[in-house]
């Protein structure tokens, strides 16, 4: 008997909603419609395409493009395959991308047309790259006609299905190695935890490269049988409109898209009465611009979602009755997840004290690929070293502090960047905001605020505001005022990049 019988897989999610539901819309994107019949044949037919090239059980196979269906589809087809998927950030170029495709040992390339000059104009291109879309030959060309096979490939449960590069905002990209039976169990997390129905209606917008669009979203409603709607590029503007228009219940965005939604003109103008439940996560929300969000749609239920590339990423959530007592936790273990707040000797630490937490999970990933050393220091003692700092209270809420990494030392007290951050969010001409320590021989780490205005204000005001609202030994010490902070696609402010700017 194969192994198959009792596996479930990536791809299986798609093919059990499509026999389920098959005339149902799965999903939308520009002026395409697909079913989930026809959803789950193009993805055969991608799947064969992509055997028919060469490419045997394992191979990596890069992705390199914007949202789009052909990029679901790809996905999905690598998974049917057995082929491993790497999802690239369509913003890098040069060192960065050649650095993801050399060190995944990527056999092809998926790549949107319009991206495809970044990968020529690499000291060395890589040898095989596919059109995603909008070609001939290209891969939805391929899944989009033609007889629907049956593949000659056995793909089991504890297969690698995808390689998630972590976002590397304070050292080189790390790839955790994801199997089908972690992110399943990660897909059920998330239906359980987030209330995920076949009547949500959800609009997608942040980059499906990014595990939290992709996994805690996009994939466990294909699972339920909802009807997707997923957006190229993440406007503000046009995804008002879309939820006004077309009634989406459901939404996810980071909070820095929840920022400038918070901060464009047309809030409170559009009718966004149709939602139901609103998504946040992937980095910490300012507590100014939630209690906003809470003021202006009362009826609507926010989840807090938080975790990370290693486990698939969710595992906690703060669910809608919760956020009144606690606006500020990240809430409680996911369905799949144990965790521990430790000290620096994995120690658990008292309730309300400050430590990493720690992860056990059949959500998380194998280790990293090809960095044996790496994968040891992250999973000593047994548990998986996330690098957050938090703390816990007795009922098992998780209140984020920062990254271990962000904390920063002044004058040998320890200070969290987020606290400074709120306090300046509080001030009416603040649009965004990061607060980053910069070497200083008196300080040790000076708190430098760098700051995005939304109208005129001095550093002084913003100075004075603060002292209003903290203890003086966390007022920053210089105030930096820029166009425009620096983040990779997936809204995490890139702090080493402030550093390295202003550091003298």
């Amino acid at each position: 008997m194969t192994s198959t019988v009792r596996s479930s897989t990536v791809s299986d999610v798609l093919r059990r909603s499509a026999t389920r539901v098959p005339a149902r819309v799965a999903l939308r994107f520009a002026d395409r419609e697909w079913t989930y019949a026809g959803l789950d044949a193009a993805v055969s037919r991608a799947a064969a395409h992509l055997l028919a090239l060469g490419l045997e059980k394992g191979d990596r196979v890069a992705a390199y493009g914007k949202n789009s269906d052909a990029y679901l589809i790809g996905f999905l087809a690598c998974a049917r395959a057995g082929l491993v998927h790497v999802p690239v950030n369509f913003n890098l170029a040069g060192p960065e991308l050649a650095y993801l495709l050399e060190q995944s040992g990527s056999s092809l390339v998926l790549a949107d047309p319009l991206l495809r000059e970044d990968l020529d104009d690499l000291e060395a291109p890589p040898q095989r790259v596919l059109p995603l879309r909008d070609e001939d030959g290209s891969l939805l060309a391929a899944a989009s006609e033609g007889e629907v096979p049956v593949l000659d490939v056995e793909v089991a449960d504890d297969d690698l299905v995808q390689l998630l590069y972590t976002s590397g905002t304070t050292s080189r990209p790390k790839g955790a190695m994801m199997t089908h039976r972690a992110l399943l169990h990660e897909y059920l997390s998330c239906v359980v935890n987030l209330d995920l129905t076949e009547n949500d209606q959800p609009l997608h917008v942040m980059p499906l490269y990014h595990s939290a669009q992709l996994h805690v979203f996009l994939l466990p409603w294909l699972m339920v049988g909802a009807t997707n709607t997923l957006l190229e590029v993440p406007d503000p503007s046009d995804i008002m409109f879309r939820i006004s228009h077309d009634g989406h219940r459901a939404f996810f965005a980071a909070p820095t898209l929840w920022v400038a939604i918070v901060n464009n003109p047309e809030f409170g103008l559009r009718d966004l009465s149709s939602l139901r439940k609103a998504y946040y996560g992937a980095s910490i929300m300012p507590g100014p611009v939630l209690d906003r969000l809470r003021e202006e749609m009362p009826e609507l239920g926010f989840y807090n979602c938080f975790g990370q590339s290693e486990i698939g990423p969710l595992a906690t959530v703060l669910r809608p009755e919760e956020h009144a007592e606690r606006p500020d936790s990240a809430g409680r273990a996911a369905l799949f997840v144990e965790l521990r707040v430790v000290d620096s000797e994995d120690n658990d630490v008292a309730a309300g004290e400050l430590g990493e937490v720690v992860y056990r999970s059949p959500q998380l990933c194998l280790g990293y690929w090809d960095k044996p050393d790496e994968t040891d220091e992250a999973f000593s003692g047994g548990w998986f070293h996330s690098g957050d700092l938090v703390r816990i209270d007795e009922q098992g809420y998780v209140f984020v502090v920062d990254r271990i990494k962000d904390v920063i030392n002044t004058g040998g007290v320890m200070v969290a960047s987020r606290e400074v951050e709120d306090a300046l969010y509080t001030h009416s001409a603040v649009g965004e905001v990061a607060v980053v320590g910069l070497p200083d021989e008196k300080w040790i780490e000076a708190i430098t605020a760098v700051v995005v205005r939304r109208e005129d204000v001095t550093a002084d005001e913003l100075l004075s505001h603060v002292k209003g609202e903290l203890s003086g030994f966390k007022v920053p010490k210089t105030v930096h005022f820029v166009d425009d902070l620096p983040r990779n696609a997936s809204g995490k402010i890139l702090k080493r990049e402030l550093r390295d700017r202003f550091t003298n």
